[in-house]
């Protein structure tokens, strides 16, 4: 068995790479964020995190909180949002005005720098942004609370590969996300809990469980396509 047909191994290494190109656009973007978010006078964290979010659904109580299962949003943070006029609360959280402009530039400063950063690496990216698309499409018959409050990504008309599978990517963490929360759950800990559990038997079996769901929509990808994939993301450039 080659390593791109053990699913769940091939989950393992894979979610380490979304992690780090996540990381990496994140860090390649930070001027042009903190310009952004000067010149808006807003406090725009959960903006910047919810980015493909919040365009195309309100945020709900449940899926706020497994978004940010191990650093919860108390509600301060989010009269934050509600004073300065980006969220408004009918029962959930919707987007302003106020904050869809501040995505819509924030999605043009992204373009920027994914267009800057994978110049190399722009013939991959209509492909991997497909691969990530099909990927998504297929863990929603599985994803959890978190997922299914990210997937599927806003994506307006003419945005770039670069930024389609940035945000795809940064969508689909969630599904991963959800596998080792229910994992965690099933041996009986809390978020706390499994931040402080030390390796050990407990730990092995929680992290081969949630291989085993994350492994679940890659399933539906070729052998060709999940080497296309983990090899294109390897290749792309990170700062």
């Amino acid at each position: 068995m080659s390593r791109f047909d053990d699913l769940p191994g091939y989950a393992a290494s894979i979610a380490s790479l979304i992690d780090a190109v996540n990381l990496g656009v994140h860090i390649a973007s930070r001027p042009l964020s903190r310009e952004l978010t000067e010149r808006s006078g807003l406090q725009t964290d959960l903006l910047v995190d919810l980015r493909f979010v919040l365009p195309v659904r309100p945020l709900t109580t449940g899926g706020l909180a497994a978004l940010y299962r191990y650093n919860p949003f108390d509600r301060a943070e989010i009269d934050v949002q509600i004073g300065q006029g980006t969220l408004v609360d009918d029962g959930a959280l919707h987007a302003t005005a106020t904050a869809l402009s501040f995505i819509a530039s924030l999605y043009e400063a992204h373009a920027a720098v994914t267009g800057e950063l994978w110049a190399a690496q722009s013939d991959r990216l209509p492909e991997l942004a497909d691969l990530a698309g099909r990927l998504l499409r297929a863990g929603a018959a599985d994803g959890g609370a978190a997922f299914a409050q990210a997937a599927p990504p806003y994506e307006p008309v003419g945005t770039p590969p670069g930024v389609l599978l940035f945000n795809r990517l940064a969508a689909l963490r969630y599904h991963r996300a959800d596998a080792h929360a229910d994992a965690w759950e099933r041996e009986g800990l809390t978020a706390d809990q499994i931040l402080a559990l030390p390796p050990g038997p407990v730990r092995d079996r929680i992290e081969a469980e949630t291989n085993r769901r994350a492994a679940r929509p890659y399933e539906t990808l070729s052998t060709r396509d999940r080497q296309a994939l983990l090899l294109g993301l390897s290749a792309l450039d990170l700062p």
